[in-house]
């Protein structure tokens, strides 16, 4: 396995984790502005690992 493909499966599994977290708590505390909150924290952590997880840059 390369680097890079570890590295995606890592950020994978950390997103995996967040969104369970985020879910558990939204279960037990069900809030409409923590549901906004949720919604926007793994819209934004999707989007992070949606634009890092393509093609590295060389520096």
């Amino acid at each position: 396995m390369t680097n890079l493909t570890i590295d995606r499966i890592i950020s994978l599994v950390a997103f995996a984790m967040l969104f369970a977290f985020l879910a558990i708590l939204f279960g037990y505390v069900t809030r409409w502005d923590l549901g906004i909150l949720v919604f926007f924290t793994i819209g934004l952590a999707g989007w992070d690992f949606w634009q890092t997880s393509g093609r590295r840059k060389n520096n």
